[in-house]
């Protein structure tokens, strides 16, 4: 077997980049070889699901990403809750470009990307919730409080991203990452 031309982390965030940019829909396969440096044939190749294969795998890639540094951290009870809580917010703008990137979810949730990717994405924002939930409790939250700070950090991470790239002020999503940390930390 030859060797690949391009490693899969290359490959994966070239795709990424394409359906950040472009969404589901306007993702053509010559935008997504050019970004990736394959070949369409060798994108069929790698993906003989197509468009829809190259989606799923880049939807994977990033919940594997946000589990090992998003996730695992928020569960790490070895560490401080106000740690983990900082510590994440800081991974959360490593994902996000510092407020200038676009979330998958929403790139990849528009018209028919919605119907195909529901269930991953729906999937993907429950684990958000919860996972943000059980640092709530771990505050001393009481579970229906924990349940909508979780629920409102995750609306506030998403409506600061879009804002942030309409208006092009990064400065908003930081705002609102600091207003996250603010609420659990209960400054005022």
């Amino acid at each position: 077997m030859r060797p690949q031309k391009i490693l899969d982390k290359e490959l994966l965030e070239g795709m990424a980049k394409v359906f950040r940019e472009k969404g589901y829909e306007g993702a053509r396969l010559s935008d997504l070889a050019k970004a990736t440096g394959l070949n369409k044939a060798s994108l069929y190749h790698r993906f003989p699901k197509g468009k829809r294969g190259m989606a799923e795998a880049v939807l994977s890639n990033v919940d594997d990403w946000v589990k090992k540094n998003i996730f695992s951290v928020l569960q790490n009870d070895t560490l401080p809750v106000e740690e983990r809580l900082k510590n994440v917010l800081g991974q959360i703008s490593v994902l996000y470009s510092g407020g200038e990137g676009t979330c998958i979810y929403r790139a990849l949730s528009m018209q028919v990307g919605l119907e195909l990717f529901a269930e991953q994405i729906n999937g993907g924002m429950q684990s958000w919730i919860t996972n943000f939930k059980k640092v709530g409790i771990a505050f001393n939250f009481e579970e229906h409080v924990a349940y909508d700070h979780a629920l409102q950090t995750l609306i506030e991470i998403q409506g600061a991203l879009v804002t942030a790239r309409n208006m092009k002020d990064s400065n908003i999503f930081k705002h609102s990452l600091q207003k996250i940390e603010n609420r659990y930390l209960r400054i005022h």
